[in-house]
């Protein structure tokens, strides 16, 4: 088996699609010193990443950046062989196609060095059946799945595939930890992975009340922002539930409160995707957002996750975690 580099000594990045979470990663690269290469097929793939890490510069100087980062130091290339040319590592961030996938994975694999790990950024598929035409090292193909905005949310969910080795894997989330993520290394393929599992239960839940006439838009968004929300970024929802128990802790809720799983309140199943519905949630994000862009948002969504986790990780530094 090739020898994967030395985490230390990791100098150069390659970071495969420009889009939103390509160039989130591009950006949150930077800000941690290294150079880093995009390979983007798109003609306006350069003006784009340039307009991203615009936007991200001054939140990842807030909290992420290392003194000496580079603000310029990366390139956009259209050739493949060329972008992971001299590479360390490679995350890889293209449309989530299954069929793309497999033949961008195949096609990197026969491109980059033996020992480069080549993390994928999918939200959904398994490295199993990306990986299924790679014939010389899938051993090194590990999903490295993060959250929006990459440069940001320090989530990422590492993962292998059947065919890929413990120590790519391994390397990988330490690699990801190096760098300042928080890195869940899971046990084991789960369809859609940890997170986008409890999230998607939420979005269709809400799908449905929208389509019911349940709740509208905003509503649905203030439920959460000025309810759970809070509590959330401190305690997760099961250690919540935990507390919610009292005294007796999550044996009291469970106990409790255990037969009102059966209450036919949440509906699983996703809701057909109806023009209607379509149209009722868009109007609904118009009337709730009203003038202002998508750029007004995002900045003011990275103001508050950069207030937010500086007051968490205060809280966390002034209460020692209990050891046992």
């Amino acid at each position: 088996m090739n020898q994967h580099p030395a985490i230390d000594d990791v100098r150069t990045v390659a970071c495969i699609g420009a889009g939103t979470i390509g160039g989130g990663w591009a950006g949150y690269f930077l800000a941690r010193g290294y150079r880093v290469k995009v390979w983007d097929p798109a003609a306006d793939a350069g003006v784009r990443l340039a307009q991203l890490i615009d936007a991200a510069w001054p939140a990842l100087a807030e909290l992420d950046m290392l003194d000496g980062a580079d603000k310029e130091a990366w390139s956009v290339h259209t050739d493949l062989a060329e972008a992971v040319d001299g590479v360390d590592f490679v995350q890889e961030s293209a449309p989530e196609d299954l069929a793309l996938k497999r033949r961008l994975f195949a096609d990197l694999d026969a491109v980059c060095a033996p020992g480069v790990v080549i993390g994928s950024s999918t939200s959904g598929y398994s490295m199993t059946e990306m990986a299924v035409d790679v014939a010389g090292h899938p051993e090194r193909f590990v999903v490295g799945h993060p959250f929006n905005p990459p440069y940001l949310i320090p989530l990422v969910e590492v993962v292998g595939g059947d065919r890929t080795a413990a120590a790519a894997v391994a390397w990988a989330a330490d690699f990801y930890t190096r760098i300042g993520k928080s890195v869940i290394h899971m046990d084991r393929e789960v369809p859609g992975f940890i997170a986008n599992r409890l999230q998607e239960a939420l979005w269709r839940e809400a799908l449905h009340m929208v389509e019911n006439g349940e709740a509208t838009v905003e509503q649905i968004d203030r439920s959460i922002t000025d309810g759970p929300g809070l509590r959330w970024p401190f305690q997760g929802p099961m250690l919540t539930f935990h507390l919610a128990g009292g005294p007796g802790g999550m044996g009291h809720m469970l106990d409790h409160f255990g037969p009102s799983l059966k209450s036919p309140w949440t509906r699983l199943t996703a809701p057909e995707l109806t023009r209607e519905l379509r149209d009722a949630v868009v109007a609904g994000c118009e009337e709730a957002t009203g003038k202002h862009t998508i750029a007004d948002l995002v900045a003011e969504r990275d103001a508050g996750i950069v207030a937010l986790r500086r007051l968490t990780a205060g809280l966390r530094a002034a209460t020692p975690v209990p050891q046992p």
